[in-house]
């Protein structure tokens, strides 16, 4: 988990529900953001670097047209991530 988002709960199914209420355009802003932070991070991190792969592969999905169950998982993975 990352500790700069660790907390209880509550906080994680807030943050689903922020990210369901975001439009396309705006997930990806917040993908781009967090990419930047990762790139700040040491370039030996193998947590940064992880992370860099799992927001490249949201990047590719959020651009892949979805069926409704597809779009529902993926917003349950992204809601897992805490932008």
């Amino acid at each position: 988990m990352d500790p700069e988002h660790a907390g209880s709960g509550s906080e994680g199914a807030k943050t689903g529900w922020r990210w369901k209420q975001m439009g396309n355009e705006e997930k990806k802003a917040a993908i781009r953001e967090e990419m930047k932070r990762m790139q700040r991070l040491p370039h030996n991190s193998s947590y940064a670097s992880h992370r860099l792969r799992v927001l490249d592969k949201i990047q590719q999905l959020l651009s892949l047209p979805r069926t409704t169950s597809q779009d529902e998982e993926l917003e349950l993975l992204f809601s897992g991530l805490r932008l």
